[in-house]
């Protein structure tokens, strides 16, 4: 695991949500500059960092909203670190948490040296990769439904089931029926249907 260890003048932490930021700023000295909460657009973190641009570190962890503040800071000429999620919650695991106490802990480790570094992918190859992601999950989803649909398709073979029968050496023969297994879960020809249309989202991939 590498960690980013170059130090700057101002360290910039950000948790991210869809639609706000929690951002803290330290000072070279490790003094916390800027600690509040502000809308998720590049137009207020711009506002926000303006003072500060000269020599910032911008760093966050790698979830699902990171890509815009990648570009922007690439945009903007800013520094952009993204961190290892699996990673920063060995580190900085606690039963206290919340949005200010996690962008104070994500600025120290990223002050600190000790910010665990994810690969932050090119914009044009994010497209794919979040296609080939899609497409891995549907082909796992489908592997399922096969393995269901043929254990209860090697299950549901008529079987006989004797019901009534005279008392033995009297010549007469036992009555026999033949009865299909009852499922209380969702019928084969559903479990059909899912793979069917499994099947089209992975061929519609193109991959």
């Amino acid at each position: 695991m590498r960690f980013y260890t170059q130090q700057h003048r101002y360290t910039c932490g950000i948790d991210l949500h869809a639609r706000s930021l929690y951002v803290c700023i330290l000072d070279d000295t490790g003094q916390s500059i800027i600690h509040k909460q502000i809308k998720a657009t590049p137009e207020s973190l711009l506002k926000l960092i303006k003072p500060y641009q000269d020599d910032l570190i911008i760093g966050v962890e790698c979830m699902f909203s990171w890509y815009w503040v990648a570009d922007f800071c690439a945009q903007h000429d800013i520094k952009f670190v993204l961190g290892h999620a699996l990673y920063m919650k060995a580190i900085h695991g606690g039963k206290a948490k919340n949005d200010k106490i996690d962008s104070d802990k994500i600025a120290r480790l990223l002050k600190g040296g000790m910010f665990p570094m994810a690969y932050v992918y090119p914009r044009p190859w994010r497209s794919t990769r979040d296609l080939m992601r899609r497409r891995m999950r549907l082909t796992h989803q489908r592997g399922e439904l096969i393995a269901i649909y043929t254990i209860r398709s090697a299950n549901t073979i008529c079987r006989p089931i004797p019901t009534t029968c005279d008392t033995p050496n009297t010549g007469t023969r036992c009555a026999i029926s033949f009865q299909m297994p009852v499922y209380n879960a969702v019928s084969i020809s559903t479990w059909t249907a899912s793979i069917s249309m499994t099947n089209y989202w992975v061929n519609w991939s193109g991959i």
